[in-house]
């Protein structure tokens, strides 16, 4: 396959465990070293609630975003750029990789605003939730992203940004991988996850969904789509919509899925495209 631009959202079981870290660092030099160009967003959900349980902030979740206290954006923005992001970046170099620890911060490459969430409450009526600082995404410049990719280094991204008035914010890693993805142009926006792919019946493995169209998408929510699946297609239907060409759901505790899916025929994971 001919080179591409990959956005990648790193998360879940494979960051904890520091045997797939090397090998995602080994599969990413791999990759780089064929011509891809490459960059990395990483959540850190372990991370940060082990941080907010240490310093005895509570965590409340509503409709899957973490509400976040001032104290609780200084316990996350300390560990999502001084622990997970230092980490990685350490990790990836060990292995060869060139890769270059950033945050939404740097060269304001990431603006946002304040999130506001509506309930629907059982009256009919909506209410509006204060999430504190949890940062809805307005603007990306992306000439440093772009910049150090066309210099084969790459990017490594922890998912905080600033408003105008430089007040910092934490930002949900699916949202800001899906809109990162659609700045820097994507050919492929990989998303990887602790399952295979998309499955119509979870976990049979002959349910896999290997293609679909963003057409397809809508029809699944609360059946196929369901639980901590849903903010990850949701922003892989927004990259495809804002010019990302394909979006893909692979296993990140098998980092061979990343090589194999670019060195083989074969179809794995599942591959959500513009058009059927």
């Amino acid at each position: 396959m001919l080179s591409s631009k990959l956005l990648i959202k790193y998360g879940g079981n494979a960051m904890i465990n520091q045997q797939l870290q090397i090998q995602i660092a080994q599969t990413l030099k791999q990759l780089s070293d064929t011509g891809h160009e490459i960059v990395l967003v990483h959540g850190g959900g372990p991370f940060i609630n082990r941080a907010l349980e240490k310093a005895q902030i509570n965590s409340e979740f509503i409709q899957g975003q973490r509400q976040t206290s001032p104290e609780a954006f200084k316990e996350i923005q300390k560990t999502l750029i001084g622990e997970v992001n230092a980490n990685l970046v350490t990790t990836f170099s060990q292995y060869g990789v060139k890769a270059i620890g950033l945050s939404g911060l740097d060269n304001q490459t990431v603006t946002v605003k304040q999130k506001k969430l509506q309930l629907s409450l059982s009256d009919g009526t909506n209410k509006e939730v204060d999430l504190g600082r949890v940062g809805e995404i307005t603007t990306i410049n992306p000439e440093l992203i772009s910049t150090l990719s066309q210099n084969k280094f790459i990017p490594v991204m922890a998912s905080i940004g600033a408003d105008q008035n430089g007040l910092g914010y934490n930002i949900n890693a699916d949202d800001f991988a899906g809109e990162i993805a659609a700045a820097i142009k994507a050919d492929y926006y990989i998303s990887l996850t602790d399952v295979e792919g998309l499955y119509r019946h979870y976990p049979d493995p002959h349910s896999i969904v290997r293609t679909i169209s963003l057409q397809e998408l809508p029809q699944l929510y609360g059946s196929v789509i369901q639980g901590g699946m849903i903010p990850k297609i949701q922003s892989c239907e927004n990259a495809l919509k804002k010019g990302v060409k394909n979006a893909v759901i692979l296993n990140g505790t098998k980092p061979e899925q990343l090589l194999h899916y670019f060195e083989t025929e074969e179809k794995i994971g599942t591959t959500i495209k513009k058009q059927s």
